[in-house]
């Protein structure tokens, strides 16, 4: 067998195993959604991106290889010499220093001499070299969100010097830049027809990777919907920059690499025709040659007059010194000529295409006009307007660029859905009474003492039970709860901390990590742990609600350990076994042969078959080896553990889930547990109260028997986010736009996904219903249980709270002069300051009839440390989504946490007991400072927790209560308050200490 045999079977076999692994994705990706029931998302998307890959990579690889089998056509013949290869370069290096020619051909009037040949092949391959690191990096950055569709940066849009100047520093900037510079021009030089073919092969293939990866953007080209506002410059829709634009930008790229190549590759195999290199000498180009470069350089720059009409609209995302979006120098300069160049460089690719077909122009004229246009986009894009800025717009700024100041502000507070902000002033009156607190009793009675860290810790110390169960996180929500001492059925909202007990599989001890235990055995979590935020229970420790694992539990109960009658009548629990959640990041496969660990009882193991309705079934031979390979999993072929029932559930992790169905969204970093029945309508929970005072367990009437009810869901927060929006300025986000469009549910038992529609008005959201009908619901369609648990995202609050910091300024000469900035303030947690991060409440907001759960954050202006404003995010029923911003009057002085903070660590007797505590083994940490508005008053509360230094396990020892001129430390709660509002009435010491009438700064 010879080696070109043998060459050809190695191909043979690598072809046929990329075909298997290729198929063997695509069947197991099927079977998957089938199973989450979307195929229909899966099918498109692959048609999109198979569609996008075939067009683009066989259009440019079908140009760029034909472009150069016409050049090989056109190129001069070799020639036979006597001196070939690098003996030969020497010798016409010798020729043209002694000026004896060592070539009989006659030379053409338009002959370039050695040196000048070489330059040019260096800029040449320096070019293609240019482009070929280019899009070698969009493509191997388009690889890495091949999967994130939606969250794509966009496409580079630079145009004239300022787009040659990031090229030429990338090019010189790493030593494998300039090894690629100096291999390419090697290689191009050795064997021209084989490395430019295959520069043209890598380029096609880049180029079909950048535009599946844009499979998104193509979708809702097809389908765009109308924002209903319009950018003051074009008068476009903005549905033009966010659903149109990107693929104007997507060909424009595609089209200039193509054209650009083409026309390089062209010139390059004429140069180095006829041994020019070894002869020293190049003869010049024939007409035919010419004709053909004409033609390449004609349509490269109908690619450039593209670019630089495209380059008009870009200007809406420019970064100016003092806004965002078009200012003045863009406006008056680079606009118009952007236009005037694009004209200017489509008149050239016409002059071009005649000379294509007459050839009666002259070169000289044709370089001279190329030269004319070079200059003036350097002049007027680049040189001119700074000049402008300079000269015109610096000495009087604010003038000039005030109705630009205006439009930015406009614009982004409309894309961070700011204007829809009700602002109000709160005037604190002082005059908070303790009869006002207990009118308020439901806002005392939910005042947040236990904070997440130190609570995860007393869980990771108490509730672990296994080294293999972890607490990843908890989460604040709100649960109806049957009042301790009230009449029949009388219920009030309990502010809650919910954690989620997980298994975590790195966490088994090495010795037992086996494959039967890590795919047959430990397959799930089981449990939560739920505590109030408001109480303390025995040694400081946390008054769990909800506690525990594997205690008794009769017929119909549950495994965990329920403290009271009345939190059983409040919460379905059943059995609640986590198999999908934030770290179930490995496959398991049931029902097997091998009982699954269901949860530890005492010194023995509960052991359980899983029997929802998640999984993909694998009994059949030819499945198992179908996941097999895809998972690249041999022992599933192997094992003789399996049932025809076998199932297999994969990537169980939630976050993945989500993000492998709906990649286009961007999703909460903070997935939360909800424990609600959600099988039941509005109806069937008043009906199902009374049976709950009866059974002591909700039951569900559309379950079946033999399919366990499952009472854990995940809500994952989703968005809708575009970097497209004109005039936005995005901070330091990836994005100038965005939307909490979507709640996603997850069912923790079963793994099926629910996408909620949460805010049907946006238009981005619009153009995703009508791609994918049947991936979306309507909010009322989501079960009213688990309705009432959804809630005003932190990382929204955090976006927009960050964007407001500046843009609450509407005026432009206050904005410019930037009088009445913003900050979130700080406060010390433990012995470390942070920045203050917003925090749930349930309050009732003033002006308002009764308590709601709330997301609060408060701010400070810039340089001090004083409240100016606080904002609150609404969680429930109607009011869900709105926004709230009270704003303090200036002349006022009202203390921000920085201040109480100071004034706490200041007071010689609480600082004298926390630095007691600190010298004694332990430390003490305060917790999260929280501003509670009750009536027309704030109260400031913070928590006082101890440590020891060697086992952590945090204690709730004192509560720090701060309002108008006094602090009190107590404690709990109960006496803090009454020290301040009834200080007579209080049978345990408290300290109290007034505050001076001044404040002292505090920085």
């Amino acid at each position: 067998m010879t080696i070109k045999r043998i060459y050809k079977l190695i191909l043979l076999l690598v072809g046929l195993w990329l075909v298997l692994e290729l198929a063997s994705r695509i069947a197991a990706e099927i079977f998957w959604f089938q199973e989450v029931g979307y195929l229909q998302v899966l099918l498109l998307k692959l048609t999109t991106q198979g569609l996008l890959g075939t067009i683009a990579i066989t259009v440019s690889s079908a140009f760029l290889l034909g472009n150069l089998a016409l050049a090989r056509r056109l190129q001069h013949p070799a020639e036979e010499i006597k001196s070939p290869g690098a003996a030969g370069l020497f010798a016409s290096l010798g020729a043209n220093k002694t000026g004896k020619n060592y070539d009989e051909l006659p030379v053409a009037k338009s002959q370039i001499t050695f040196y000048w040949l070489l330059l040019a092949v260096f800029g040449l391959s320096s070019i293609a070299t240019l482009t070929v690191i280019h899009c070698g990096l969009l493509a191997a950055n388009s690889l890495t969100y091949l999967g994130i569709g939606g969250n794509m940066p966009p496409l580079p849009v630079k145009l004239g010097i300022e787009s040659i100047q990031p090229g030429l520093v990338q090019l010189f900037s790493g030593w494998w830049q300039l090894g690629l510079l100096l291999g390419t021009m090697l290689a191009v030089a050795i064997k021209p027809d084989f490395w430019l073919r295959a520069i043209a092969l890598f380029l096609s293939v880049a180029i079909g990777i950048v535009a599946v990866s844009r499979w998104t953007n193509v979708l809702q080209y097809f389908h765009p919907t109308d924002f209903n506002t319009t950018d003051p410059i074009f008068n476009q829709n903005i549905s033009f920059y966010v659903f149109i634009f990107p693929i104007l930008e997507l060909l424009s790229l595609g089209l200039t690499v193509v054209f650009l190549y083409g026309l390089v590759s062209g010139a390059l195999t004429y140069l180095l025709s006829g041994d020019s290199l070894s002869k020293g000498i190049f003869l010049g180009f024939s007409r035919s040659q010419q004709r053909h470069l004409y033609g390449l350089g004609a349509a490269f720059m109908l690619a450039t007059a593209l670019r630089y009409c495209l380059g008009r609209y870009a200007l809406m995302y420019s970064r100016g010194d003092v806004t965002y979006g078009a200012n003045y120098a863009d406006v008056t300069v680079r606009l118009p000529v952007y236009g005037l160049l694009s004209v200017l460089a489509g008149a050239i690719a016409l002059l071009m295409l005649y000379q294509v077909w007459q050839f009666k122009t002259p070169n000289k004229l044709i370089k001279k006009i190329i030269l004319v246009w070079i200059f003036l986009s350097v002049l007027g894009g680049w040189l001119l307007p700074k000049i402008v800025q300079q000269v015109i717009v610096r000495p009087n700024e604010i003038a000039r660029e005030q109705p630009y100041i205006k439009r930015s502000i406009a614009f982004t507070q409309e894309a961070f859905d700011l204007k829809k902000i009700e602002i109000k002033t709160f005037d604190p009156a002082g005059k908070l009474t303790y009869e006002d607190l207990e009118r308020n009793q439901l806002t005392v009675s939910n005042i947040r003492l236990w904070d997440k860290r130190p609570l995860l810790e007393t869980n990771r110390q108490l509730q672990q039970i296994r080294p293999y169960y972890t607490f990843p996180d908890a989460d604040i929500d709100r649960y109806t709860i049957k009042k301790k001492t009230a009449k029949k059925g009388e219920t009030e909202s309990q502010q809650v901390i919910l954690a989620a007990r997980e298994l975590d599989y790195a966490a088994v001890a090495p010795e037992a990590q086996t494959w039967v235990n890590e795919h047959l055995v430990y397959t799930h979590g089981y449990g939560f742990t739920l505590s109030p935020v408001n109480t303390v229970g025995v040694g400081g420790l946390p008054d769990y609600f909800v506690k525990d694992i594997g205690v008794p539990a009769e017929k119909g109960e549950t495994a965990l350990d329920i403290t009271s009658d009345r939190i059983r009548m409040s919460l379905p629990i059943g059995y609640p076994r986590i198999y999908y959640g934030a770290l179930t990041d490995t496959n398991v496969m049931t029902p097997t042969q091998v009982k699954e660990f269901d949860y530890p009882s005492g010194e023995e193991n509960v052991y359980n078959n899983y029997n929802g309705r998640g999984g993909i079934a694998i009994g059949s031979l030819w499945r198992r080896w179908l996941f097999a390979n895809y998972l690249k999993n041999w022992q599933m072929v192997l094992t003789r553990n399996f049932t025809p029932e076998t199932k297999l559930l994969y990537r169980r992790n939630i976050n993945q889930r989500v993000q492998a169905i709906a990649p286009f969204l961007r999703y909460d970093s903070d997935p939360y547990l909800v424990v609600a029945n959600a099988n039941l309508s509005k109806n069937d929970i008043e009906k199902n109260n009374a049976k709950n005072r009866q059974k002591n367990q909700p039951s569900s009437s559309k379950t079946n028997n033999n399919d366990p009810p499952n009472y854990l869901y995940w809500i994952i927060d989703a968005y809708t986010a575009s970097d497209r929006y004109p005039y936005s300025d995005p901070g330091q986000n990836e994005f100038n736009y965005i939307r909490n469009s979507v709640k996603v549910v997850i069912d923790a038992y079963h793994g099926s996904v629910d996408f909620y529609v949460a805010n049907p008005s946006d238009p981005i959201i619009k153009s995703w219903i009508r791609i994918f009908p049947g991936l979306f619901k309507p909010l009322d369609k989501m079960p009213p249980a688990i309705r009432k648990h959804i809630r005003y995202p932190v990382d929204l609050l955090n976006v927009q709270s960050e964007r407001l910091l500046t843009y609450h300024m509407e005026d432009p000469q206050v904005f410019y002069n930037r009088e009445d900035l913003w900050r979130v303030p700080k406060e010390i947690y433990g012995s470390e300051q942070q920045a203050v991060a917003p925090y749930y409440l349930i309050t009732k907001l003033p002006t308002e009839t009764s308590e709601e759960f709330i997301l609060l954050l408060p701010f400070t202006p810039v340089g001090r440390n004083n409240l100016i404003a606080w904002i609150a995010g609404r969680s429930d029923d109607k009011n869900y989504g709105k926004l709230l911003l009270y704003q303090f009057p200036k002349q006022r002085l009202v203390y921000g946490p920085e201040q109480i903070e100071a004034l706490i660590n200041q007071d010689p007797v609480i600082s004298e007991q926390i630095s007691l505590w600190n010298r004694q083994g332990s430390k003490a940490i305060q917790g999260n400072l929280l501003v509670i508005p009750i009536e027309q008053s704030l109260l400031y509360v913070e928590p006082l927790y101890l440590e020891a230094e060697r086992n952590s396990l945090p204690t709730l020892v004192r509560v720090i209560v701060a309002y108008e001129n006094r602090i009190v430390m107590a404690e709990n709660l109960d006496l803090a308050l009454k020290a301040v509002f009834q200080e007579k009435s209080t049978n345990k010491p408290a300290i109290i200490r007034p505050v001076e009438s001044t404040v002292p700064a505090v920085n």
